[in-house]
């Protein structure tokens, strides 16, 4: 498995020293600081899902009306009428 630089600055900090790339860092800074960078915030949380859902609704419907006017229905069916009626 693969060390990565993140990891081993975490593991560094959980053990009181600060990292090598961080000369000079107090000991309770580095403490106090990783808890914060230790912690996975991977994913969403269920409030922004529904956020999103909510928002991916919004474009649906506002998609739907735009592709329903009549401006763009008309372009359209105009689109595909030509491309049926080109010459080979």
């Amino acid at each position: 498995m693969e060390t990565k630089f993140w990891d081993l600055a975490v593991n560094a900090l959980r053990r009181g020293r600060p990292s090598a790339g961080a000369p000079g860092r107090s000991a309770r800074w580095s403490a106090r600081w990783a808890g914060r960078l230790g912690r996975s915030d991977h994913g969403m949380t269920t409030s922004e899902y529904a956020v999103g859902t909510i928002a991916a609704c919004a474009f649906a419907a506002v998609l739907y009306k735009v592709v329903n006017s009549g401006p763009v229905l008309s372009a359209l069916q105009s689109l595909v009428e030509d491309a049926l009626d080109a010459k080979f």
